[in-house]
């Protein structure tokens, strides 16, 4: 009978929970998302534990064994405590029905075999004994260990059956096969079941935002996203989960002329970004590596490899997690169906379609019930996404560097991957002339920013003082003579310091019908 690698059954807390199991006369196992990762040779420290019983009553036990705090969770009859590095979840076997409305199970009192006909796919049924007497034996009913071998996600009832009970197992399928794939051996689903989720998305409606929301933040933070968004869109999700990056497919034609398929460039950019990432993930500071890749001009496009990485990845240097950087690729050419125009002289344009965009991220991130304070960086990111790109086609000045570092802020390395990642022309050349332009404006944002400190621009005349000066209560004309002094230093006129600033001030009130005091 196989068993699980002994590398794996070595820590301590297996042969205790096998005690405890003894001692209450009861069978336990441990299931799930550990014992796969077992034989992929993956680290894992979160451990289900199934019990033919009461997984409260087990959990109290080890709880006492151990001396450790147990959290309880009896609406959902599960508990969970912490020893030695791992998370351990205890739930009592069950078996569960559904009704068509919902996806919320009908829960009764299981064996092992009911909690295994309810997992989601064969790779994630497998268990393996606690029992003395057969300890580390694979209890394997759905030939999870050969499809795991075979690189395949399969339902272990009928996928129909599957996916109608919970559709949410349709996005966990596309999530398990991105994550598990490797770039020496690709994760796929098996064709019965991508043909059942196209006849199943639409019970995708059923799913709260927040559920949907939680698997799409899964699937970016994988080391090959746009892989899933294409197998999304392969089996007919993303009408249910995200109709805005559907309108970007298809190439339109007139007059022979086409534009590039705004959908596969989207998921290019993504893949981009993630490759800086994975680049920066490798040092001790994500922040340390985004400052030289701008101050130095290093190739942040340059990817590390397929290194495996945790789903909690380094906060970036703009202070927000990778992940919103990743929406913000996924979203930035969102606005271009809306604004696609055809112009006989000039082709295919999409002019402003970034502020159409912006305007579209707050609505894709309320539906969704995501952060409204991330949902504010990412529609930065959208409406500034082409400011980089348009100082390459212009002569680079200070003044347009200042005002880019402005609005921008400390938003500005991430703004610069985005844009770096944009550039996916096929034409060599092309990209070889962007990019060396692109060093230029990298070059010139750390001349300015050394020289005027524009990125966290604050003006150095405030209304107070401006009230003090010319006596006066508050009123419309001191934020007029406020913006003056701040597109002043924009504009370079003056330098970013409250002696010019205080001159020109006084220069100019009298425009203003101000006077001193």
């Amino acid at each position: 009978m196989p068993t699980i690698t002994p590398q794996f059954l070595d820590r301590p807390v297996f042969r205790l929970l096998s005690e405890v199991a003894a001692e209450k006369g009861v069978r336990a196992f441990v299931i799930g998302g550990f014992v796969r990762d077992c034989f992929l040779g993956r680290s894992c420290n979160d451990i289900d534990v199934v019990v033919e019983g009461s997984g409260i009553d087990f959990a109290r036990a080890v709880g006492e064994r151990t001396h450790q705090h147990v959290s309880y969770f009896k609406n959902f009859g599960t508990a969970m405590l912490h020893y030695r590095g791992d998370e351990l979840e205890f739930v009592g076997a069950r078996k569960e029905s559904y009704r068509r409305e919902s996806r919320k199970p009908i829960v009764e009192d299981g064996t092992l075999e009911d909690d295994q006909l309810r997992r989601d796919f064969t790779i994630n049924a497998m268990a393996f004994s606690l029992q003395k007497e057969d300890f580390g034996a694979l209890v394997d009913p759905f030939g999870g260990i050969r499809d795991l071998d075979a690189g395949i996600i399969r339902t272990p009832l009928d996928p129909d059956t599957t996916y109608s009970d919970d559709p949410l197992r349709m996005l966990r399928a596309v999530r398990f096969a991105t994550k598990l794939s490797t770039p020496e051996r690709t994760f796929t689903i098996v064709p019965e079941s991508m043909a059942s989720m196209r006849r199943m998305a639409d019970r995708l409606k059923i799913l709260s935002c927040e559920r949907i929301a939680e698997e799409l933040n899964k699937m970016l933070l994988t080391d090959r996203p746009a892989m899933a968004f294409r197998l999304m869109d392969e089996a007919g999700l993303l009408p249910y989960v995200l109709p805005e990056l559907l309108a970007l497919k298809g190439v339109e034609t007139v007059d022979g002329k086409g534009h590039k398929d705004n959908f596969a460039h989207t998921l290019a950019v993504l893949e981009n970004v993630v490759a800086v990432q994975s680049e920066m993930s490798g040092s001790p500071s994500g922040k340390t590596v985004a400052a030289r890749g701008l101050v130095n001009g290093g190739d942040p496009l340059r990817s590390s490899g397929g290194a495996e990485r945790s789903e909690v990845l380094q906060e970036g240097a703009s202070g927000h997690e990778p992940l919103w950087l990743r929406w913000a690729a996924l979203l930035h050419d969102i606005g271009k169906p809306a604004s696609k125009r055809y112009d006989a002289a000039q082709g295919w344009t999409f002019h402003g379609h970034e502020v159409v965009g912006a305007r579209m991220v707050p609505k894709i991130f309320d539906r969704l019930r995501l952060p409204l304070d991330e949902m504010k960086y990412v529609q930065k990111l959208v409406r500034l996404h082409l400011r980089p790109i348009a100082l390459v086609d212009e002569e680079v000045t200070d003044s347009a560097v200042r005002r880019l570092l402005f609005d921008a802020g400390d938003d500005i390395d991430d703004l610069m991957t985005l844009c770096n990642a944009d550039i996916t022309s096929k034409n060599e050349a092309k990209v070889a002339r962007i990019r060396a332009n692109f060093e230029l404006v990298k070059r010139k944002l750390v001349e300015v920013e050394e020289k005027d400190a524009i990125r966290n621009f604050k003006n150095p005349i405030d209304g107070n003082y401006v009230m003090k000066v010319y006596g006066i209560p508050p009123c419309s004309e001191i934020g007029q003579l406020k913006e003056l002094v701040k597109e002043a230093i924009l504009d370079g006129v003056i330098g970013n310091n409250f002696e010019e600033a205080d001159a020109f001030m006084r220069q100019h009130a009298a425009e203003f019908g101000l006077h001193e005091v």
